[in-house]
């Protein structure tokens, strides 16, 4: 125990077996919990005593989790809650209510705060449903949980005193005045860098994380020691099914629309490449790059990759990083991003029909030679998991039989589809809520790999219809016999042998269990 009150402790939450399934014990990957790793080092840089628990990377129960919360008696206990896809700051709302309501049953006097995308969507919502939350952060809430954990005491009289939060005044829901995100000029100053001294196993903090299979080329070994990191936070473009940018916002209307807020923010290449060189230090060979799109901005990924090059990681690191397709523009840019260790790309196709895009928001697409970009990107060494979208507007049975060929063409050694969701925060959740459409009725829903997946329906497609076709696309896919021979040439036949195992557990679907569901 330290001598010091512990100020707050970040909790990451865990409930990966109902957002997986039978995919969460071997096959989902295990991420670092990124955004507790900022919090806690921007909050420890200005003095304040911190701690993580992350519940998910060390798999304990909520009885195990209320032990170390009451050891480490925090004065606020923040509830940190994204994960490693889109969807996940709603979905993860499952494992973090259920841990929030066991720790508030059984101490009542726990002041409880949760930061994450499905706040920053829906705070009112959040507030009026979830009884053991007292606090929220509207936004990334780096400066209001500063400023919160500079009250001597958490009562209403201090919080109405702080901006960009969330409580109940006088029994109903309130939110104080909007609090800014952290501006460009002030990103390595006050978030600066990753606690990652304070995960558990401090010899090794690292091993109990995983990568996707495939970024490992689907060698299982290879999966461990693991980290994630930002380089750059948002993105430039509004594209309807996503909600990235709904925690930049900074107005306090019910429902916040991400596409309302795209805007990004970038740490110093020299600032970054201290945190690559902390993660190498620590014998960390395979890292997710996060941004959502790191090829953007030459002037920052150009001196980064430069100097990871320079230092000779390129020839042992094996890091993945998003792009949108249209901005894979050049070859020369491609061997820069190769020498710097990054050998895997994962690009948003999205679907392989023009229209669909267009009404998607991918407009750019119109002028792009996906055949072409795909082929560049191969030819420079470097791997592809390429993400689709079924069930966007404008979808049919046509088109998304379209999209599914056209990823079998290009065969690229990572694959991934998902059933377009309206996720709390993006541009179709908020279409959703005003055409009357079914939404999900659990956190777990808005899971693309739940029982409870619910996707949206387009208008000649249910949907039962895409989420069926979805599933079988799947295996398809990961059964398909050029993909299977690529991963065999390029990795043996062990990877082989697991993608195939990987392939015998099947999804159980609520939607899909009623004899009328598939029309």
């Amino acid at each position: 125990m330290t001598s010091k009150k512990l100020d707050v402790l970040f909790v990451r939450p865990n409930n990966s077996k109902k957002i997986y399934q039978g995919l969460s014990k071997d096959y989902s990957a295990i991420e670092t919990p990124t955004w507790s790793l900022l919090l806690a080092e921007s909050c420890r840089s200005i003095g304040y005593n911190v701690a993580i628990l992350d519940t998910c990377a060390e798999n304990l129960s909520d009885e195990e989790s209320l032990d170390r919360i009451e050891e480490l008696d925090p004065r606020l206990l923040c509830f940190v809650v994204y994960g490693q896809n889109v969807n996940a700051g709603t979905v993860n709302m499952s494992g973090a209510t259920r841990l929030s309501k066991f720790v508030k049953d059984n101490d009542p006097t726990k002041t409880i705060c949760f930061v994450g995308s499905h706040m920053s969507a829906l705070p009112y919502d959040t507030l009026e449903k979830e009884e053991s939350i007292d606090i929220i952060l509207a936004n990334e809430g780096v400066y209001a949980l500063r400023n919160l954990l500079s009250l001597d005491s958490f009562d209403q009289g201090a919080l109405e005193r702080i901006r960009g939060i969330g409580f109940r005044r006088d029994g109903k829901s309130f939110l104080t005045a909007p609090e800014k995100p952290v501006p460009q000029d002030k990103m390595d100053i006050d978030l600066p860098g990753y606690a990652w001294d304070l995960l558990p196993y401090k010899e090794k903090p690292l091993d109990l994380y995983r990568s996707p299979m495939w970024h490992a080329n689907y060698i299982e070994k290879d999966r461990s020691p693991y980290a994630a990191l930002y380089t750059s936070l948002g993105c430039m473009f509004k594209c309807s099914f996503c909600m990235i940018n709904v925690v930049n916002r900074d107005d306090n209307e019910r429902v916040g629309t991400a596409s309302d807020y795209a805007g990004m923010r970038f740490w110093s290449p020299e600032f970054i490449i201290k945190e690559i060189d902390k993660l190498v230090a620590m014998g960390v060979k395979t890292i997710r790059i996060s941004d959502e799109m790191f090829l953007l901005n030459k002037k920052y990924y150009e001196p980064l990759c430069i100097m990871i090059k320079e230092r000779g990681y390129g020839e042992f690191l094996n890091m993945w990083a998003y792009s949108r397709i249209d901005t894979v523009k050049k070859p020369e840019n491609l061997k820069l991003i190769r020498d710097a260790g990054i050998r895997w790309l994962c690009l948003g196709i999205e679907s392989g029909d023009k229209k669909v895009r267009l009404e998607a928001s991918k407009g750019k697409f119109k002028d792009v030679d996906i055949r072409y970009i795909i082929k560049m990107v191969h030819d420079a060494d470097i791997d592809i998991m390429a993400n689709y979208l079924v069930g966007l507007p404008g979808d049919t049975h046509e088109t998304m039989q379209k999209t599914l060929d056209l990823s079998l063409e290009l065969c690229t050694r990572g694959w991934n589809m998902y059933a377009a969701m309206a996720l709390p925060g993006s541009r179709l959740y908020k279409e959703a809520l005003e055409a009357n459409l079914e939404l999900p009725n659990s956190y777990v829903g808005y899971s693309f790999h739940s029982y409870e997946t619910l996707p949206l329906p387009t208008d000649s497609l249910s949907p039962a219809e895409i989420l069926k076709f979805r599933d079988e696309a799947w295996t398809s896919y990961h059964t398909y016999e050029p993909f299977l021979e690529l991963v065999e040439k390029k990795s043996g036949p062990e990877a082989k042998h697991d993608i195939l195992e990987m392939t015998k557990i099947k999804l159980k679907r609520k939607i899909l269990e009623s004899k009328d569901a598939v029309r």
